[in-house]
């Protein structure tokens, strides 16, 4: 019997590859994918960071913390204030998918390893926007995401050009940043 000729790289060492790409996991960029034209996306992902959209994504995500802790904000029910969901270093967390999300590193320094699905043809995933007095919805952006660098910027424009005001209380969406009263933190688990 012939066994199919396979094409596989070599280990790396991901504590030398981050130290390589460090310059590039802090804002504006923060996430440098691992590997290219690979079965699944795994990024490393760099603190501190600056978000306010709910990613809704149709597939699962894997979070490990390497360095730092970090809050994968959840909104579970429109109408009701956020849940903060507390990953510490060395802590993995299983997301399902659809939840909406909103990872929050306010440590700067802070690493993690994010590892995704990619999404085939025609899956859409989107962001979403809450309002911050009331938590409705204030915006959907809908997309299918062919590559991060280039699909999402246009999307997120999109909002924060809009008048992003909520449909349900009137109050206006600040944007980019949190409002102080809303701004993560994060806290090793005692």
């Amino acid at each position: 019997m012939t066994l199919p000729q396979l094409s596989f790289g070599t280990p790396i060492n991901l504590e030398s590859w981050i130290d390589e790409h460090r310059d590039l996991l802090k804002p504006p960029v923060g996430n440098v994918q691992v590997f290219d034209d690979a079965g699944l996306i795994v990024m490393v992902v760099g603190g501190p960071n600056q978000r306010t959209d709910f990613h809704d994504d149709p597939t699962e995500e894997f979070f490990y913390q390497l360095k730092g802790n970090m809050v994968l904000r959840v909104m579970e029910e429109e109408g009701r204030p956020p849940n903060d969901v507390q990953i510490n270093e060395g802590d993995v967390f299983l997301l399902p998918p659809h939840v909406r999300h909103s990872p929050q590193r306010p440590e700067a320094g802070s690493i993690g390893l994010v590892v995704e699905i990619p999404r085939p043809e025609g899956l859409r995933e989107a962001f979403e926007w809450y309002c911050t007095e009331c938590h409705h919805l204030v915006h959907r952006a809908e997309l299918q995401v062919r590559s991060i660098v280039d699909d999402l910027p246009p999307a997120f424009q999109g909002f924060y050009d809009s008048d992003r005001k909520c449909p349900n209380c009137g109050a206006v969406h600040p944007g980019k940043t949190w409002p102080q009263t809303m701004t993560p933190a994060t806290a090793p688990r005692v």
